[in-house]
């Protein structure tokens, strides 16, 4: 579990081939606790398991699977990627709730100036921006950002300078590949409130107390 606030902007170090897999590796800035083996980190919001570490740098490896379904595959060597070790309990929540599972890939349609700030584009499908509203929560490349336009098949997000210059968006441009996932709580309740009649009806607010 994460919270979306970029901890460390590391370099990508390439992927190799091991044991008939995909092992990446990232080098970064050390932690004052040093990364250890089996622990959690999300790599460009993909949640994966350190299996080498040392000071500086460390090796995960990546399912096809993963590489299939988000831009980790994309990402081009001494690429910048957006770091963040796994939640802890005490930790303060700044973000959003994070799993690190990733829903889709999606494409930066437009990157626009708006004063001081950038309007980042993203098309999305439909499913994913059904659960995305507006000033809701919204985590690309594992960067947790709040919602500032919604549309069919598209989301937009504000990015204030130092997220811009502080994270991988930096290196971003229009047709580039992204990794969102979508907020939680949005999935659970399209989940609940889902039905064979297409979601939330007038029938299931009856029945639910919400319309009399």
């Amino acid at each position: 579990m994460f919270t979306g606030l970029v901890q460390r902007v590391g370099r990508f170090r390439g992927l190799r081939i091991r044991d008939g897999g995909h092992a990446l590796s990232c080098s970064h800035e050390p932690w004052d606790t040093p990364l250890e083996i089996g622990e959690s980190v999300a790599v460009q919001g993909v949640c994966l398991t350190v299996t080498e570490a040392k000071p500086g740098e460390f090796a995960a490896d990546v399912l096809d699977e993963t590489l299939d379904k988000t831009a980790l595959g994309g990402v081009v060597v001494k690429g910048r990627v957006n770091l963040e070790r796994a939640l802890r309990l005490s930790d303060r929540l700044g973000g959003h709730i994070v799993t690190g599972h990733i829903d889709e890939c999606g494409t930066i349609a437009a990157i626009t100036n708006r004063g001081r700030d950038r309007v980042l584009r993203v098309s999305c499908s439909a499913a994913l921006a059904r659960q995305t509203v507006l000033k809701g929560s919204i985590a690309i490349d594992g960067i947790s950002l709040t919602v500032s336009g919604v549309g069919h098949d598209w989301l937009e997000v504000n990015i204030i300078p130092h997220t811009w210059e502080a994270t991988s968006l930096i290196e971003r441009r229009p047709g580039d590949a992204v990794n969102l996932e979508g907020d939680i709580l949005a999935k659970y309740v399209e989940r609940l409130c889902g039905s064979s009649k297409g979601g939330v009806t007038e029938e299931l607010l009856v029945k639910a107390g919400f319309v009399v």
